[in-house]
């Protein structure tokens, strides 16, 4: 009989088997509600960096006149948000309030619809 091992359990198995464990991805399918309410276009003071989270989980990143410099996933767990590149990269921020973003040592800034 064929069954799964309840995560909860391969958790204290797996250390003892010696398999290197990696940091979790989570594929996101239905966005959160947390996700959704940061939807949009965070920019950078200077207008450089232009960072779209979009509803499905995914985020553009344009870099100057680099148009899709970085892509990737997201996901947003009440302020704090998680990104894992397409090529690996991962990287973390914080939302200080719904129009201001901590990311990389950079400050972002919802940019309004038509600005």
């Amino acid at each position: 009989m064929n069954r799964l091992i309840p995560l909860a359990l391969a958790a204290l198995i797996l250390p003892q088997t010696g398999v290197a464990q990696m940091k979790p991805q989570p594929e996101q399918t239905t966005p959160a509600a947390d996700q959704l309410r940061y939807v949009g276009m965070w920019v950078t003071q200077d207008g450089r960096i232009r960072h779209e989270l979009l509803p499905n989980g995914r985020y553009d990143e344009a870099r100057g006149s680099r148009q899709s410099a970085y892509q990737g996933r997201y996901v947003v767990t009440g302020n704090h948000i998680d990104y894992w590149d397409d090529t690996g990269f991962t990287a973390d921020g914080t939302f200080v309030s719904d129009d201001v973003l901590h990311h990389g040592g950079m400050v972002f800034y919802r940019q309004k619809p038509g600005q």
